[in-house]
């Protein structure tokens, strides 16, 4: 029988590839009836750069923290066919530069949307959070817990503990969850990418993908085709081993999982990524420079790496003329005021991720999932897509 999707956060990252996917038919053809994509930001179907579809239902303007609880149900009531809706997937994230407000605003987020949709949708079937490596605490750097948490990052994993455990919404969502889904006849489970790969096609400050996608392009403007292009962070973060995510295999592991799993394994979280194997940037670098006519190296030997933000910054000029030069879209190179980001989050990822945090994937592989996917499907992809939405050049 046909299935009935609901997104929340449509329109970050994975929520995009959620959508695209269902709209193309994974698994298969006939699976699918309908997919609502709900957004806060206006979106329309010709900026989504989703197919036309009569499936697919773009829910603008939904701001899930706003009035009492009765009033969001009554607004997502409002959407129709919602009461059909069989599976939900929560992707939403609302950034804050106050970090107790960001974890209140997270888990208030998943439990009033969730206790809505429970309500509202009788036929609701499978719930999945996404949450992320967070949970293994590698964002604590040189503190993250090394002692009670080992690579390969497993599932079966302790949560890290007190102080930072208390700081981690995923925590607070994924209790709420569990203890609410009690006796409730719809399944969920907890889905834990590392670094997202992904394209959206509006202005996402929070993507890797993009970063580089706009760095090597303007380096290649700059510096000319078959230049070589050092790797811009440590050396130690070269050779460290991780799994990329794509957005692309997240959302299809993501759907596997919420269309296969038993009652059995109710609540059970399960890392998600691009293949079985890690690889570090030695061997993806070289890769993705050469998608756009580079000769990717190692770092320096000597002095400071290049820092992708600053090199973007100091050569916007360059970019504004290649905005002109090429037709492309405007305010996709750097963010303006408006935009909440983490400055520097490529610094971050590019060099203090100098530690080997590679994913175990027996547990997802072991659910029937086969796919795989190369550094170039997975990155190329990414860039395909930014070509195609005029981003970057062709």
């Amino acid at each position: 029988m046909s299935k009935s999707a609901l997104i929340f956060g449509a329109s970050g990252v994975t929520g995009w590839a959620l959508v695209n996917e269902i709209l193309h038919d994974y698994p298969k053809k006939g699976n699918w009836s309908k997919v609502h994509a709900l957004t806060n930001r206006p979106l329309s179907q010709s900026d989504s750069l989703w197919p036309k579809d009569d499936r697919l239902n773009i829910v603008s303007g939904i701001d899930l923290l706003q009035g009492t609880q009765e009033a969001l149900a009554a607004k997502l009531s409002e959407i129709e066919g919602v009461a059909d809706v069989t599976h939900v997937y929560y992707l939403a994230y609302k950034a804050s530069g106050d970090h107790d407000r960001e974890y209140k605003d997270a888990e208030a987020m998943v439990r009033r949307s969730i206790t809505a949709m429970d309500h509202i949708s009788p036929k609701l079937e499978f719930v999945v959070l996404q949450t992320g490596s967070k949970s293994y605490g590698c964002h604590l750097l040189e503190a993250r817990p090394t002692d009670y948490i080992s690579v390969p990052l497993k599932e079966s994993h302790p949560r890290i503990k007190s102080p930072y455990a208390e700081k981690l919404f995923y925590y607070a969502q994924l209790d709420w969850l569990a203890e609410y889904a009690k006796g409730k006849t719809w399944n969920w489970c907890e889905t834990r990418p590392d670094v997202i790969i992904g394209f959206v096609p509006n202005q996402n400050f929070y993507s890797l993908g993009r970063s580089l996608a706009v760095f090597l392009s303007l380096y290649a403007e700059i510096e000319g085709k078959g230049a070589i292009c050092p790797y811009p962070g440590r050396k130690t973060a070269w050779t460290a081993k991780s799994h990329d995510s794509s957005s692309d295999m997240i959302a299809r592991q993501s759907i596997h999982l919420s269309l296969t799993l038993p009652i059995s394994q109710k609540g059970e979280a399960f890392n998600v990524a691009n293949a079985k194997a890690p690889e570090s940037w030695e061997t993806k670098w070289p890769e993705l420079c050469s998608y756009f006519g580079l000769k990717g190296t190692g770092p320096p030997d000597s002095g400071e790496p290049i820092e992708v933000e600053s090199y973007v910054h100091k050569h916007i000029a360059v970019w504004d003329e290649m905005e002109k030069k090429y037709s492309l879209k405007t305010g996709m190179a750097v963010p303006d005021k408006t935009f909440k980001t983490f400055s520097g989050f490529e610094y971050f990822l590019l060099s203090s991720f100098d530690f080997d945090r590679q994913f175990d994937m027996t547990k997802t592989y072991g659910t029937g999932f086969e796919e795989e996917r190369s550094t170039i499907q997975t990155w190329g992809g990414v860039f395909d897509r930014m070509r195609a939405a005029k981003i970057i050049p062709s």
